[in-house]
């Protein structure tokens, strides 16, 4: 079993747990790819730079980082930090680890978007100057080559992107952690495992007893779409294309109980199964 694991960025998610997981699964042979997100650390480095940061709402009612050329610089700066710490603090854990980003080897490769659709005072506008792009391909071979020297991946944004229709032109820019680890899961037919800082995907956000524990069904996949609210309308998106890239299944849970990963793989949190697709 391969299993990719998502760690979020986010100041209430506590890595670990998920590190000593890891640990765990390594020395019972199993393969694991780490992805990370970092918003808190870049939003703490602009805020250093005195930038504030910067985050619109496109017109599908999804919440989103603008990233600027400006933003990117301290977006690269603060990703890489996030990905050195994370890596050291699985080599003190006893895993062999490796920081990957996604412009090594063109790990996460795909086109990139110069301007983006948005929704301001209720209007929608285009807003230019993104630094962004769509994850379309996955260095799956580099990743094979890490797992199978006895390395653990350790895999960040930002993503290697097409400024050319020719691909004569690349760039790195930003890309969504939760679904560059749906791009991941996808390409090597893995268990996704996402952590963050509640339960799961909840039928109320404001009724922690609400948890959706399975998406088994078409169904229950627009039920948990129109349950999810914030931050957690990413990680539904980002389950739905990881089952479509063929993921085996994806779950979403905490990343702060006990044993997070081993929870989740063992049933906690909310499972989607590649059944609730159309």
């Amino acid at each position: 079993m391969t299993v990719v694991v998502k760690i979020g960025g986010a100041r209430a998610v506590d890595p670990a747990g998920a590190v000593t997981d890891v640990a765990h699964l390594t020395v019972n042979d199993e393969d694991v790819v780490v992805v990370h997100g970092g918003s808190t650390a870049v939003d703490d480095a602009l805020d250093r730079m005195g930038k504030e940061p910067d985050y619109v709402e496109s017109p599908s009612g999804v919440t989103g980082r603008f990233t600027d050329a400006e933003t990117m610089e301290i977006f690269e700066m603060a990703m890489g930090k996030v990905n050195t710490d994370l890596v050291a603090a699985f080599e003190n854990a006893g895993v062999p680890a490796v920081g990957l980003n996604g412009v090594d080897g063109k790990l996460l490769s795909g086109p990139r978007k110069s301007a983006v659709r948005v929704v301001e005072d209720g209007k929608k506008k285009i807003r230019r100057g993104e630094h962004s792009g769509t994850i379309e391909d996955v260095n799956t071979d580099l990743l094979a080559a890490q797992l199978d020297a006895g390395y653990v991946p350790v895999v960040s944004v930002p993503m290697f992107a097409r400024e050319s229709e020719d691909g004569e032109e690349w760039t790195p820019v930003n890309a969504d952690a939760d679904r560059a680890a749906a791009a991941v899961a996808g390409a090597l037919d893995a268990t996704l495992v996402v952590l963050t800082d509640v339960e799961g995907v909840y039928a109320d956000p404001d009724d922690p007893e609400s948890l959706i524990e399975e998406v088994l069904t078409p169904e229950d996949l627009d039920g948990a779409k129109d349950a999810a609210e914030g931050f957690m309308t990413k990680k539904v998106l980002a389950a739905t294309e990881a089952l479509e890239g063929g993921a085996e299944s994806v779950v979403v849970s905490d990343a702060n109980r006990r044993d997070p990963i081993v929870a989740a793989l063992e049933g906690a949190g909310t499972r989607f199964s590649p059944e609730a697709l159309p």
